[in-house]
């Protein structure tokens, strides 16, 4: 089965190994059909520390690699 992937853009890198990356989505409302953007954040694993804040990146989820980091950083955009 393939892994997810989401794109978005590096809002901190402050942390040791880690990134936390906004990922924005369009979401569409189920009564209205008015569309609106959704932002998540999500800790991506960047065991090198090469990528910083404002880089456009992708993720892919993989195992679990701490209590709320399930996702790696695959390359920049």
């Amino acid at each position: 089965m393939a892994r997810r992937q989401l794109q978005g853009i590096i809002t901190s890198d402050k942390m040791e190994k880690t990134v936390v990356v906004q990922v924005e989505r369009l979401k569409e409302h189920p009564r209205y059909k008015r569309r609106f953007r959704s932002r998540k954040n999500y800790k991506a694993h960047d065991p090198k520390g090469e990528y910083h804040t404002g880089d456009k990146v992708l993720l892919e989820e993989t195992r679990p690699l701490s209590k709320d980091k399930h996702w790696r950083v695959l390359k920049k955009l």
